[in-house]
């Protein structure tokens, strides 16, 4: 399966970057962050759960405009604009950023986010397959505000103890669920944020009706993120209908002429 590929190849690079950078000293510079940007603490919740002042038809959605290469599924991306371009128009219109910094399937890397965090005071999520405390430390060390838990690659220690890592860094927390089974399980931490992805990452198939199919077994309370495969106005229309929070876009905004454009229209359906 494409997910387990994934997360052996993380396996090794993980190996590579321990290697050039010990965990002690990764440490050290994530407790640097720890002091320095503490005005960011929750920063990322806070973009997400603007919207939830309101109601029915008036409740208004947040946008995570993701910046990345490439997918497993659909190969490269053809992009439309430089990485700076692109982050001046997220920064004028979008509510927080999704940077993937997975190298070998999405082509991803942590110099990316690191350019992001130069240019941009928007909270910035730290896409990843997250399996080593490791990783944690480094996505504080690059200025990350918060940090993706898959469910799918996690048992329930893991992600208990990722959970309480990422809250003692100050990292605000995106749990991703595929299925009913995934969202009892995220529901044992108690996340603030709950996220389903609309794409299987066994096979990388979508389905955007799943976020449908699962907003039932999503407590009122819980900051909820549709994620993946959402491309068109009808889109942003049935999800907003959900009650869903945010909307976490990659490939329509990667791929967009004028991203500011697309985002501001999507804001106001």
């Amino acid at each position: 399966m494409i997910l387990d590929k994934i997360v052996e190849d993380k396996k090794i690079r993980l190996k590579e970057h321990k290697s050039k950078l010990s965990l002690s000293d990764v440490k050290r510079e994530a407790d640097g962050m720890l002091k320095d940007r503490t005005d960011r603490n929750g920063i990322f919740y806070r973009a997400l759960s603007k919207g939830r002042e309101a109601s029915g038809t008036n409740r208004g959605i947040s946008i995570i405009g993701e910046f990345k290469k490439a997918s497993p599924s659909l190969g490269d991306i053809k992009e439309s604009m430089e990485l700076t371009d692109r982050i001046d128009e997220y920064n004028e219109s979008v509510d927080a950023i999704s940077c993937l910094t997975e190298e070998d399937h999405f082509k991803g890397n942590i110099e990316y986010l690191k350019k992001i965090r130069s240019i941009s005071d928007l909270p910035i999520l730290r896409k990843d397959f997250m399996i080593d405390e490791y990783q944690f430390y480094e996505a504080k060390m690059i200025g990350a505000d918060a940090v993706l838990l898959i469910t799918a690659i996690l048992d329930d220690v893991m992600m208990k103890d990722f959970y309480q890592l990422s809250k003692e860094l100050r990292l605000d927390v995106l749990v991703e669920t595929h299925d009913e089974y995934e969202i009892e399980r995220a529901m044992k931490i108690d996340p603030d944020i709950i996220g389903v992805n609309n794409r299987n990452l066994n096979d990388f198939s979508i389905d955007l009706k799943n976020t449908g199919k699962l907003r039932k077994y999503i407590p009122e309370e819980k900051v909820f993120v549709s994620e993946s495969g959402i491309m068109t106005d009808e889109d942003i229309k049935y999800l907003k209908d959900l009650k869903v929070d945010a909307f976490l876009i990659g490939r329509a905004f990667m791929e967009s002429q004028n991203p500011k454009e697309l985002a501001t229209r999507w804001k106001s359906l």
